[in-house]
């Protein structure tokens, strides 16, 4: 996704302030009637007005010189066409003829366009994130299914989160999560903006939700994480993408599996128990390949590799070249040429760095800044008196 500059916002507002005035058009020329254009449309001159109408200002030379505008440029200048009508329904605000039952039809419908094309300056460019949302929830009570606000607001969560307001972070995941129902449905949008393309949007939507999931539920967040990776973004070219991926296994699977094999302390090697470490250690190599894209798999690896970092330099070189393997499927019988590497014991190996599951605050542009993951600390893998390995803890937990 390219970098979201002013420019950018400009192109995006002017199209659609486009479909707005075609909508608006549309709607005059369903709405209008015989009755309308009997009125003078002669050349009177705008009087300058206070922005403050009363009563005594609805002379009719004043109304037939707000309605003469109007007409004049509803086709080409809505906004100069909205200001006019106001005017003349805010000075006669007592009358309901013809004119002003259709100047209120058509200021509400303005009304209703408006916003749309104003949703993404409140985002992207004022990141006034409490009244683009309050705005965006209107929309949605209008049309539930408008997939561009759903895309806007999706990622406009993750947006306010990574500037520390995360006040809309359910609202979001909720509506990421509808805006994929929609996309999966066959649903399409004319510009996927902010984003370049479908495939892009997939991408960071689904990131969106892995990321403001993953402090409470890591495993749920996994697997979101690894599907935004399925689409072709530049999140698969960032190192903080592929380190929340590996945090996310390790506080998630990884912390579920070292607690369960908790039971076998004190008690002799069994099928069971090698199982249980093949289990454990598949979603250890999930982790090394994760960090290994983020260049932080350094002490993960000797983990895996009886203390040797042999092969390590090549592994990083070469890892993204590579896909990203999917989860793990639970395993529940040992392969016939599985030798899972020995139980670790106090001090062996090292913690990974247990990346922090917060939203970054440091990137409100994901596609355009890169969160360098802590490097892994020096302390090696905590195990308990028997050499259980127990699930290591993270140096940046807030």
């Amino acid at each position: 996704m390219k970098a979201m500059g002013l420019a950018g916002i400009a192109e995006e507002s002017s199209w659609r302030f486009g479909r707005l005035m075609k909508k608006i058009i549309k709607l005059m020329a369903l709405g209008a009637t015989a009755a309308m254009f009997a009125l003078p449309v002669g050349a009177r001159t705008m009087l300058s007005q206070p922005d403050t109408l009363v009563q005594d200002q609805c002379t009719q030379e004043n109304k037939d010189a707000w309605y003469a505008a109007f007409r004049e440029s509803f086709k080409t200048d809505p906004v100069k066409a909205y200001d006019s009508a106001k005017k003349y329904l805010t000075a006669c605000s007592t009358e309901d003829t013809q004119i002003t039952q259709y100047l209120k039809k058509w200021v509400g419908a303005y009304d209703k366009e408006n916003r749309k094309v104003l949703l993404p300056q409140l985002l992207f460019k004022d990141k006034k994130y409490p009244e683009a949302f309050t705005l965006g929830k209107e929309i949605l009570t209008d049309e539930p299914e408008n997939l561009t606000v759903l895309i806007d607001l999706g990622y406009g969560g993750y947006l306010a989160a990574t500037a520390k307001n995360n006040s809309f972070k359910a609202d979001a995941i909720n509506y990421a999560k509808k805006a994929l129902q929609l996309i999966d449905s066959g649903k399409t949008v004319e510009n996927w903006y902010p984003f370049g393309n479908k495939d892009e949007a997939l991408a960071y939507l689904n990131y969106s939700i892995g990321a403001l999931t993953l402090p409470q539920d890591p495993s749920s967040a996994l697997s979101y994480l690894i599907k935004a990776a399925q689409f072709e973004s530049d999140l698969k070219k960032l190192p903080f993408f592929y380190a929340y991926i590996a945090g996310a296994y390790e506080n998630g699977p990884y912390a579920k599996l070292s607690e369960a094999y908790k039971v076998y302390a004190n008690k002799d090697e069994t099928p069971e128990s090698k199982l249980a470490l093949a289990n454990i250690n598949q979603v250890v190599d999930r982790m090394i390949d994760a960090y290994a894209r983020a260049v932080a798999a350094a002490q993960w690896y000797k983990y895996r590799h009886d203390k040797s970092d042999a092969g390590m330099n090549e592994l990083v070189a070469s890892i993204l070249t590579k896909p990203l393997p999917p989860e793990p499927t639970p395993l529940t019988s040992l392969p016939p040429s599985a030798t899972p590497a020995a139980t670790p014991n106090a001090g062996e190996g090292s913690s990974g760095t247990g990346t922090s599951p917060n939203v970054p605050a440091t990137s409100t542009q994901p596609a355009s800044k890169t969160t360098t993951p802590a490097s892994p600390n020096k302390t090696g893998t905590k195990t308990s008196s028997t050499g259980v390995p127990i699930k290591p803890r993270s140096n940046d937990r807030r």
